[in-house]
């Protein structure tokens, strides 16, 4: 062998020793820093970070040589983790989830986006720039909001409303992923550059999955039936690669590949199997990733932005709170378990820095996204822990603080959304709602489309109409602008049109209208559904149509597209509320004389026939409350805290004693005959706390002979589940 040839082995074999070198070091740094991070109970993500700013060249000095090796073994983490991801989802599971979580999903991630933009806005960033600010601060961590979960044993109905938004967020940061990869490519932001990477996207998504669909599930489970792990395992990476380099040649995101492949794996019915088999690498090269995210912060950038970190950390921690919240609560949850799933979520994760690290690669955003990404994600990660552990009194202490008419119409408005889930598909006017529901859709897609043809064309349209009728330019644009305003209002009025009539075929499964000629005593409670869930559905259409118009239209005009949808229905809501605290008073004054002139055998058809007489009053039961009991002596805004949480007390039986809607300041004594409303599910919690079988075991009796308390009848779904426990 020649001298040529030695030296040409001796370069191979000191480089190939300086790769071993900079990845044992990246790995022991790694290793150290998350050791620690564990001991202080923080997410180890953060350690993965700060072991990459010791090792990075920003800080002391560079401890990794080839940094372009670290930096392509990272690209293997961000497959392999979407990957991972794409193995929990099969198709059928997002149709279990079902619309709720969907309907959450489009209400928090767009209005994330939308403050995201805003923020970039104030800031000075380019639109691009401003784009990627809106995907960083839209996902919330998937990892840790697992590991605090299960650290803190929260309650189930929360941790299944929190993983139903997260499933349908993780499916959104793909397609952000998607699209951002693609918008990053073009030298300049336009609306043909986004059409573009649209179709591409839409014809890309289409061939994957019908072709892999016929091809994929089949083969792996002809592979599965080998019974080898380890073939398993080369099979599942090899083509999460596979497909994440079609998606790649296809200008579409790497990340998106690796997660259609393992959703594609995962319809072969052992996707949870095969995710457990790959989580080892996974987390291998993910931890390399996370450390090279670190490894490209400067300390220095992170100074400078400083205020940009703070403000997007209090938009994150606000504007998730509100979106989660409200979402959660328009699908008919309580409102305290709402906003227990709005502060659940308040933070941002892993899949924030590839979206950052997107746009930093390929040079759309900006050097100081990184640090300001990663300064937002411990900010919000230090206070998510305390956010989740501490959310029960802080969600009872705002709920406790609603004005009187939203806190009624609130405990009623689940119990009405529970009804009209009840109904069967089978109902002949779903056809009606399904068919209101694409006019509704229609209807914004056209309005989003003027709106930025509009913006997009202003200048062209100008030009026309100064050629056509020689106008000076003010007047040329005034009047263009005039026409495109007109032609908006088409659509403005199809929305709001069609999200009442949507709307009333709704409330009418829950609270049937009577006959012509008679009075109609359901119409308050009917009228505030109607409005509330018209409020739903134009923010379900508003939010998106904010968020698709932002980038093209004149800054903050986008929120006021958004303000002239949504604040008159907001305004009749409100007068709609004041409206049903009347109804539901004079329903509590009847329930009352009811309670204490009707012999106790025959108040529950008493109560049936309040309930026909004032329908919407929700799930009707009676309590009595023993002196030994867990609510006796306790007032009823305490008791709202825990064992009434998210129920009402309509009405109170003391002896000669009436009171109808009692203040949270009212004690509940021993031998208090209490009428309770609020949604199946709330009143059957409520009454499970406060009857024997809670305190004491099923079918056992308390000390001293007598019960803790006990629900003395029952109206509405609760008597129809048979709880009619009569007390002393």
């Amino acid at each position: 062998m020649d001298v040529l040839g030695l030296a040409t082995l001796a370069d191979a074999a000191s480089g190939g020793h300086g790769f071993v070198r900079d990845l044992a070091v990246v790995l022991c740094v790694a290793a150290v820093t998350t050791v620690l991070f564990q001991r202080l109970r923080q997410p180890v993500v953060l350690g993965y970070l700060l072991a990459g700013l010791i090792v990075g060249p920003h800080l002391f000095f560079q401890l990794v040589g080839d940094t372009g090796t670290i930096q392509t073994l990272s690209e293997l983490g961000v497959i392999l983790l979407m990957l991972s991801i794409g193995l929990e989802f099969r198709f059928h599971k997002l149709i279990e989830l079902g619309p709720s979580a969907a309907f959450t999903t489009v209400v928090e991630v767009g209005l994330m986006l939308w403050l995201g933009f805003s923020v970039g806005h104030l800031f000075g960033w380019s639109t691009r720039e401003c784009l990627f600010a809106g995907g960083i601060v839209a996902v919330s961590s998937t990892l840790l909001i697992r590991k605090v979960f299960t650290e803190l044993s929260v309650e189930r109905n929360i941790r299944e409303i929190v993983t139903g938004v997260l499933v349908f967020e993780d499916l959104v940061a793909v397609l952000l992923l998607a699209v951002l990869t693609a918008l990053s490519a073009g030298a300049e932001f336009d609306a043909s550059i986004v059409g573009e990477a649209a179709l591409r996207l839409a014809v890309f998504l289409a061939l994957t999955i019908g072709v892999g669909l016929m091809v994929i599930p089949r083969a792996f489970r002809a592979i599965l039936s080998l019974k080898r792990k380890e073939t398993v395992l080369v099979a599942a990476i090899g083509l999460s690669f596979a497909v994440a380099l079609l998606a790649e040649r296809a200008q579409c995101s790497s990340a998106l590949g690796a997660f259609l492949a393992g959703m594609l794996i995962a319809e072969s019915g052992e996707g949870e199997w095969i995710e457990e088999l790959v989580r080892p690498v996974r987390d291998m090269f993910a931890a390399i990733f996370f450390v090279s995210v670190g490894m490209l912060i400067d300390p220095r950038l992170l100074l400078v932005h400083w205020v940009a970190v703070v403000v997007l950390a209090a938009v994150v921690l606000v504007g998730k709170v509100v979106g989660v919240s409200f979402g959660t609560f328009l699908t008919g949850k309580d409102t305290t378990t709402a906003l227990r799933s709005g502060l659940c979520m308040a933070q941002i994760g892993e899949l924030s820095f590839v979206i950052a690290a997107i746009g930093v690669t390929s040079k759309a955003a900006g050097e100081f996204l990184y640090p300001v990404a990663v300064g937002v994600s411990s900010l919000t990660a230090f206070l998510s822990p305390w956010l989740i552990r501490e959310s029960a009194p802080i969600a009872s202490f705002l709920d406790a603080r609603l004005p009187r008419a939203l806190s009624t119409f609130t405990r009623l408005y689940g119990s009405w959304i529970a009804t009209i889930r009840a109904r069967t598909s089978r109902d002949k006017r779903w056809k009606s709602v399904r068919r209101a529901g694409i006019v509704v859709l229609l209807d914004g897609a056209l309005l989003a489309g003027l709106l930025i043809a509009g913006s997009v064309g202003l200048g062209t349209f100008q030009g026309l109409v100064e050629r056509a009728t020689g106008l000076e330019p003010r007047w040329s644009r005034a009047l263009v602008v005039g026409l495109l305003a007109g032609l908006c209002v088409f659509p403005w009025t199809g929305i709001a049109r069609g999200a009442r009539r949507l709307a009333v075929t709704l409330s009418e499964m829950a609270l049937p209208p009577v006959a012509v000629g008679r009075p109609d005593t359901g119409a308050a409670p009917r009228r505030a559904l109607v409005v509330g869930l018209q409020f739903a559905i134009v923010l379900c259409i508003g939010v998106p149509i904010a968020v698709v118009t932002e980038p093209f239209l004149p800054r903050f005009a986008s929120p006021a597209v958004v303000l002239v949808l949504v604040a008159p229905v907001a305004y009749m809501l409100w007068r709609s509320a004041a409206n049903l605290e009347g109804h539901v008073r004079a329903g509590a004054e009847i329930i009352v004389e009811a309670l204490a002139q009707t012999p106790k055998d025959e108040r529950t058809r008493a109560l049936e026939e309040v309930t026909a007489l004032l329908p919407g009053l929700g799930d009707l039961t009676m309590v009595r409350i023993d002196a030994g009991g867990p609510a006796a002596e306790k007032a009823v805004r305490e008791l709202g805290k825990d064992l009434l949480r998210g129920v009402s007390v309509v009405a109170i039986v003391r002896g000669d004693l009436r009171l109808a809607l009692p203040g949270g300041n009212e004690r509940l004594r021993g031998g208090d005959l209490v009428a309770l409303t609020g949604t199946p599910e709330d009143v059957e919690r409520a009454v499970k706390h406060l009857t024997p079988e809670s305190a004491h075991g099923p079918g056992a009796r308390p000390t001293h002979g007598e019960p803790a308390a006990s629900a003395t009848d029952g109206t509405g779904a609760g008597a129809r589940r048979g709880r009619d426990r009569r007390g002393p």
